[in-house]
């Protein structure tokens, strides 16, 4: 099978309902298959598979990783075939002179870095090379630079794998957009737009493909692609590219690059580039590593001097602290945020998981992250006689523009009715953190919060109506409604408490996390319950996106490690500044680009998983260093004490490099 041909028939088999796991191995054409239910209908089912399936090749992305894992693999296995044969077939003088030729390379980046007048690894290396071919112990050189090549290899392979399956991630999911037609826009799937069809983009969306603005004004954060924090205004004429988000304003653009393209690569180089990837953990240990070099040369000198013994001298180049602090910590790293994404969730940068295993205090937005992510209408109650079906079909008309849990919940209710809308408004201006505005004739209507309904826009409760307005239910997240600056309607939504939330808060509490924080834009009433139900440390009510960050802002001014966990627009600023943002991936698109890390929505135990791994990766990073130390030390005081010989002392420092490093790239978590 071709790679491509064995992407498809892995993602046909998962896709069927009787199979639990499936595994393609393209050299033979063969699959290994744990499925449930009836053998024949399983065969059945793999007989349909044609790998000219136009919809399974456009929702199968390019880019799996299985090429590169055949490429590692190839490279692994020639490597350690060439030194079996070398070691077998070939004679002790063309041996050296192999050996004298590998060395070269080794040689040449020692020379360089000490014409740089840098210490660095590569110096060590390529002294026990030189002195290693100088006593004519070729056998001793060539595994050392056998094993040296062997974790080069490793290291590269780790790096890039974790870095592909992290961009796979972090790449757009989205199924459906608005597309312009004939004036009007019509949500469509993904898969139907072409280059040159016209899309519209509003606020809080994430632009799903690369194309040129032909209408509209928008303020776009491109901090995904270029790391700008500042958004950049795009207008007329304008380039944009997929994967950034709308912040604010609506744009109108014509399709360049169907299916996002270019998004995978883009994402690729971003990530390889930015030092988000590296936590200061890598950082510590390069630079306890580097500076470990000139003592290790130090050692080897005065070992020298004293005991006129090249072979105990040679004994301390052999080992090196080096390979293994710049190898393991990486790879325990990155490792860990491959784990992540096999809990789905989705971490951007090493230095995260350190922030999560350093959080003391932790902010949750109430609606949809505490409260079940899928609220649902519970009643409309109508004001001035009028029409709560009417009322309902227009508000879902004005809100499924928005990605918002309760715009979510308006238009599916409007749906479950059978009420039907035509798009009979103006323009829709969405208000972060108060609501949506438009014109319906000569008529203004707004939705949101009661601020922005009766304050900002000083709409009045009709006369007449004040008591059925007053005696409106606390149980429920209510949304007002106003037409022509009075009252129409409130709009109450039920937003359940998640089941697990309690038990999830506790065990935060059990991991480390001393200050638990809810803040929400809901009333007084509505946060005080749903506070004393989960039991966190403070609550905040009818609270504005600014409010949220100014309070994130002042605990990290105490000292405290901050982490923010949210899921809409208006979490986005809070969600920017604290040291991790969480964001729930069901909500505002924007929420996800901005955060730091993505959970899926399923449960907020994830949050656990996440701590617990951070946690586990810390202790695990204190492991390592121990054991390199250690076990490094103990290689030189016996290669000096003459116990050990240098061939010995170099086999089992690389061999211990490479367990620790093996080590370090299994599963933190049970």
């Amino acid at each position: 099978m071709t790679i491509r041909e064995a992407d498809l028939f892995s993602y046909y088999l998962s896709s069927l309902p009787m199979v639990k796991k499936a595994v393609v191995y393209e050299r033979t054409a063969d699959a290994a298959i744990v499925f449930e239910g009836d053998r024949q209908e399983l065969i059945r089912q793999i007989l349909q598979f044609r790998c000219e399936d136009e919809t399974l090749n456009e929702i199968v992305p390019r880019d799996s990783g299985r090429a590169l894992n055949q490429k590692y693999k190839e490279k692994l296995l020639q490597k350690a075939a060439v030194r079996v044969c070398t070691k077998l077939f070939f004679p002790a003088p063309l041996r050296a002179v192999c050996t004298a030729l590998q060395s070269v390379r080794y040689l040449a980046k020692g020379i360089r870095c000490l014409l740089h007048r840098q210490l660095d690894v590569e110096v060590l290396d390529a002294a026990a090379i030189s002195v290693s071919m100088l006593r004519m112990d070729f056998d001793t050189a060539g595994s050392v630079m056998f094993l040296l090549g062997i974790g080069e290899l490793l290291e590269e392979w780790t790096h890039k794998k974790s870095v592909g399956d992290l961009a796979r991630s972090m790449s757009l999911k989205i199924e459906k957009v608005w597309q312009e037609a004939d004036g009007c826009e019509v949500l469509v799937p993904i898969s139907q737009i072409r280059e040159g069809d016209r899309i519209v983009v509003h606020t809080g969306n994430v632009i799903p493909l690369d194309g040129v603005v032909v209408s509209g004004e928008a303020m776009v954060n491109q901090a995904s692609m270029t790391g700008e924090s500042a958004p950049v205004r795009k207008t007329a004429d304008h380039y944009v590219y997929a994967g950034t988000a709308v912040e604010e304003g609506a744009i109108t653009l014509c399709v360049k690059k169907a299916a996002g393209s270019t998004r995978f690569e883009r994402i690729v180089t971003m990530i390889e580039e930015s030092e988000k990837l590296k936590s200061s953990l890598e950082s510590k240990a390069s630079t306890l590593a580097d500076a470990l070099v000139p003592w290790s040369l130090g050692g080897t000198i005065l070992t020298w001097l004293l005991t006129r013994s090249a072979t105990r001298a040679l004994s301390i180049l052999m080992v090196d602290f080096s390979c293994a602090l710049k190898l393991a910590m990486p790879l325990s790293v990155l490792s860990a945020m491959r784990e992540a994404g096999s809990h789905q969730i989705t971490v951007k940068g090493g230095s995260y998981l350190e922030a999560i295993a350093e959080a003391s205090t932790i902010v949750f937005d109430k609606t949809g992250t505490l409260t079940k992510a899928k609220p649902t209408v519970a009643d409309i109650i109508p004001f001035e006689g009028r029409d709560p079906n009417e009322l309902l079909r227009i508000a879902a008309c004005l809100e499924e523009h928005f990605p918002h849990s309760m715009a979510n919940a308006i238009v599916q209710e409007s749906a479950k009715r059978g009420l039907i809308h035509e798009e009979m408004h103006s323009k829709v201006d969405y208000i972060v953190a108060h609501g949506i505005a438009s014109y319906i004739g000569d008529s203004r209507v707004v939705i949101g919060s009661s601020h922005f309904v009766f304050e900002d826009e000083t709409c009045i409760v009709p006369e007449g109506e004040r008591e059925v307005f007053d005696s409106l239910s606390p149980a429920y997240s209510h949304l007002y409604m106003a037409i022509g600056g009075r009252l129409a309607a409130v709009i109450c939504i039920q937003d359940p408490l998640r089941e697990e939330a309690p038990e999830v808060i506790r065990a935060l509490r059990d991991l480390g996390i001393s200050k638990i924080v809810m803040m929400t834009g809901d009333s007084e009433q509505t946060a005080r319950s749903i506070a004393s139900q989960i039991g966190v440390d403070e609550y905040y009510s009818e609270v504005l996106p600014e409010d949220k960050a100014q309070y994130i802002e002042r605990e990290k001014k105490k000292g405290r490690k901050v982490i923010m966990v949210g899921d809409g627009i208006n979490d986005s600023p809070a969600l920017a500044a604290a040291d991790v943002g969480i964001a729930v991936s069901e909500g505002a698109e924007i929420a996800r680009e901005i955060a730091d890390i993505t959970i899926s929505t399923d449960a907020l135990w994830q949050l656990v998983t996440l701590k617990a791994l951070s946690n586990a990766l810390m202790k695990r990073v204190r492991t390592n260093y121990r054991a390199v130390i250690g076990f490094n030390l103990g290689l030189i005081f016996l290669g000096v004490g003459g116990i050990l010989q240098p061939a010995a002392s170099a086999l089992l420092h690389n061999t211990s490099t490479l367990v620790i490093s093996l080590k370090s790239m299994t599963n933190l978590l049970k």
